[in-house]
């Protein structure tokens, strides 16, 4: 179907209407001279479709592994201590990259940088597929990653110059924020379907296929992206490796700690050498680039330095849900895979309800308001959500806190979104969205980090020494976890009051200018 709709959007790949919508900031309906309104809105459609089908690969990769870990140790013969290699590989080249993913957007064009990432993608996914023992599939899960960090902050940037009007530009961050959160939810479903009915390696291969027709879909409905009027700055590339390795090793000291500790040399080593890189990189960017790879000028933005730090705290509180409401169910109340992945399906329809269900309103209100309610709604599901114990029942204990998070969520993914790159010039929306993107990471590694250590004290005091944990114990951990999440929220709460009740996009895009106009050749 989406092929069929391909052929008919085109003649030849033709983009010329939408670079006219986005030159003269029109909406579908306002383009004169290129195409027929409904052909333009078709076309729209297609490119929010495709930046969708992108976005989902990203996130349901970063969580149907999860399920699957204990058939591919046993498959792949993996040493125990390495299996976490499976997931950290992913997570840390995604964290490492994303910021260098989203500037090249920027500066080699949208459509070219999509392709190198979805292609990346798929490749490596038949790799990790096929892969006949550990280290080939260490591997392919870095790859992914790496393809992934490419293709995340570019889908977004596609919207941000693609969707220009108000209104439109909320209903696709509308629809691309629910469906960011969705996936995550949905790959804990997809994983146990295929891992118990099919195998482990359908979980990677399944992306084959679909990443063909998004590589076909890209190449002909996704714009190249806003001419420049000006020559076109060079790479930062001593800012991008500096930044890139030192967030890969923060990263990766962070994951370590869940099974060495903090004190540990195999965590303060790489603590260090991260903190090292990234001191270094902001001198750089200070001090000695020409084109820097981030103007920290931006930082001086209110609502981008809010909406990031909402991000941070959001992300942290909903992603460390995912994990511990998994545990919740499987440990605490006795279901099986597959019963978990359906029991994520209420949360899933709240990310995707609240991501859509505020779209009209964020042109009219401005962010700050659905964060509040987001963030607030979240806060109270996830305190009602951490009273679950042994013996608990699904529609009366646990489906109505897993609808107010995920509706909470599913609203201020789209208002974080939106706050934080709507204001900027076109040429900079890549940074835009690689910064979020990268917020989001270190929210999602650094919270979960957190949470768990808490976790796993209140779980060893409630067990007694030595002693197996019941599940009363494994719930007393468990419902501390989302306490701490509720807490993540409730911060995000009050970052969300340093956004702007009403923002002007020329106003925004002024400031912007003022800003970082000396780091950046005019759009």
């Amino acid at each position: 179907m989406l092929l069929r709709q391909l052929r008919a959007a085109r003649p030849g790949c033709d983009h010329r209407s939408i670079a006219a919508a986005q030159r003269g900031g029109m909406t579908a309906s306002t383009v004169q001279g290129a195409a027929p309104p409904t052909a333009v809105s078709h076309r729209l459609g297609l490119v929010l479709a495709v930046c969708c089908l992108g976005q989902f690969m990203n996130v349901l990769d970063a969580s149907v592994v999860n399920v699957a870990l204990p058939a591919i140790a046993h498959d792949l013969r993996f040493d125990r201590h390495n299996l976490q290699l499976v997931n950290n590989a992913y997570t840390v080249v995604v964290c490492g990259f994303l910021l260098l993913g989203g500037r090249l957007a920027d500066l080699f064009g949208q459509r070219r940088i999509f392709l190198a990432g979805a292609a990346l993608f798929t490749l490596a996914s038949a790799v990790g597929g096929a892969a006949d023992g550990p280290a080939t599939l260490i591997m392919a899960r870095a790859f992914q990653g790496l393809g992934a960090a490419v293709m995340a902050p570019t889908t977004l940037t596609v919207l941000s110059t693609t969707f220009t009007g108000p209104e439109m530009r909320a209903r696709a961050f509308g629809w691309w924020s629910g469906v960011s959160g969705a996936a995550g939810a949905i790959g804990v479903l997809a994983g146990g379907v295929i891992t118990e009915w099919l195998s482990w390696r359908w979980i990677l291969l399944v992306n084959v296929p679909i990443g063909v027709v998004l590589l076909t879909a890209v190449a002909c409905v996704v714009p190249t992206g806003p001419a420049r009027r000006g020559p076109r700055p060079g790479l930062d590339v001593p800012g991008a490796l500096t930044v890139t390795l030192g967030l890969m090793a923060v990263v990766w000291a962070v994951a370590e700690t869940h099974a060495y500790g903090w004190g540990s040399v195999r965590v303060l080593v790489p603590l260090a050498a991260g903190t090292v890189l990234l001191a270094l990189f902001l001198l750089i960017q200070t001090r000695f680039a020409r084109h820097p790879l981030v103007p920290l000028g931006i930082f001086r933005i209110r609502v981008v330095a809010a909406a990031n730090l909402v991000a941070f705290f959001g992300i942290a509180a909903l992603f460390s849900t995912f994990y511990f409401f998994t545990l919740l169910l499987q440990q605490v109340l006795g279901y099986s895979p597959v019963r978990t992945g359906l029991s994520y399906l209420p949360l899933t329809a709240g990310i995707a309800l609240g991501g859509w269900g505020v779209s009209s309103l964020i042109p009219r209100t401005g962010a700050r308001p659905v964060l509040l309610t987001g963030l607030t709604t979240s806060c109270l599901g996830l305190l009602w959500l951490a009273r679950v114990g042994p013996g608990a029942g699904f529609v009366t204990d646990v489906l109505g806190p897993v609808v107010l998070v995920g509706f909470g969520m599913g609203a201020v993914l789209n208002a974080t979104t939106n706050a934080a790159t709507a204001d900027l010039p076109a040429h900079q929306a890549g940074l835009a969205s690689g910064l979020l993107n990268t917020t989001r990471q270190l929210g999602s590694a650094l919270g979960l980090v957190t949470l768990a250590a808490l976790s796993a004290h209140r779980t060893d005091e409630a067990s007694g020494q030595g002693a197996a944990a019941s599940a009363h114990a494994l719930a007393s951990g468990y419902g501390l976890a989302l306490n701490g999440a509720a807490v993540f929220a409730a911060a995000g709460l009050l970052a969300a009051l340093a956004v702007p009740a009403r923002r002007s996009g020329q106003a925004g895009q002024g400031e912007v200018q003022s800003s970082t106009g000396s780091a950046e050749a005019p759009a």
